[in-house]
């Protein structure tokens, strides 16, 4: 599970997602990339979950680039706790997600075999996504599957 090894506040605002992707927005290191349609936030278990999902498919072929990475701790109190005494500790953690941004990248495998391998990680994943190859992805949609 992804987290980051050490922080300066364990304690952070819930913050907004407006606007696109500014940053990770073009195919970079494979030749396809899997691209959010949507804002919202990725947990660490989903991230592993589309990873999993995508090195099973492609079976010992390719190499998976994973783009994201979860810096946000969300905080969550425990059970049955009466209001106030502060904020709760950090129950997971995850990754802030605009549109446009290129989440997960393959190389080395063919067309049809890395459009597969992305839809099943786009299953597990709480946002529309979109595959795009590399020189394609310029523009982010609103919405809509690919």
């Amino acid at each position: 599970m992804l987290m980051p090894k050490r922080v300066k506040r364990r304690r952070v605002h819930r913050g907004r997602m407006k606007g696109k992707a500014t940053k990770g927005n073009t195919v970079t290191y494979g030749e396809y990339g899997l691209i959010a349609t949507e804002p919202g936030w990725i947990t660490s278990n989903q991230i592993e979950a589309a990873r999993i999902a995508m090195t099973r498919s492609i079976r010992r072929g390719g190499k998976v680039y994973i783009k994201i990475f979860p810096h946000k701790p969300v905080t969550k109190k425990p059970a049955e706790v009466r209001m106030g005494s502060g904020k709760g500790a950090p129950e997971y953690w995850v990754a802030v997600v605009k549109p446009g941004r290129v989440m997960f990248e393959i190389e080395g495998i063919p067309l049809a075999q890395a459009k597969e391998a992305m839809r099943l990680a786009a299953h597990k994943l709480p946002i529309g996504c979109r595959f795009a190859a590399k020189g394609q992805e310029s523009v982010a949609t609103e919405g809509g599957e690919a």
